[in-house]
């Protein structure tokens, strides 16, 4: 099962995603709760996959996504957003996101694009 880091800079949305996860066998290697956080911590980590959301204080998902291909050509973002931020979610695939989740999570949903990028 795949090494996952979870960034959101709510703690429920963390602890929802991460509640999906770990009951189908994922494990969260560790989770961040800003962009700058998620720069830092991905480096240190390696996680296979990143479950990022997009807006967060200190360093936005697009701009913590763009550190992060940097850093990683081959890393698997997977975006979080809500519902109506549909031209940043293209921006993030263009940027090299793999896909996004809309929230409110769907478990299926999450497990889906999991099996599929990983």
């Amino acid at each position: 099962m795949a090494k996952i880091m979870i960034v959101d800079d709510a703690a429920f949305m963390r602890m929802v995603i991460k509640d999906i996860l770990t009951k189908n066998g994922h494990e969260v290697v560790g989770e961040a709760v800003d962009g700058l956080d998620a720069v830092n911590k991905y480096g240190e980590l390696k996680p296979e996959l990143v479950f990022l959301d997009i807006v967060m204080p200190n360093m936005e998902g697009i701009d913590a996504l763009k550190k992060i291909i940097e850093m990683d050509n081959n890393a698997k973002v997977v975006m979080c957003s809500s519902i109506g931020q549909q031209s940043v979610v293209t921006e993030a695939i263009k940027v090299g996101a793999q896909d996004f989740i809309v929230k409110p999570f769907d478990a299926s949903k999450v497990l889906e694009v999991v099996n599929k990028v990983i």
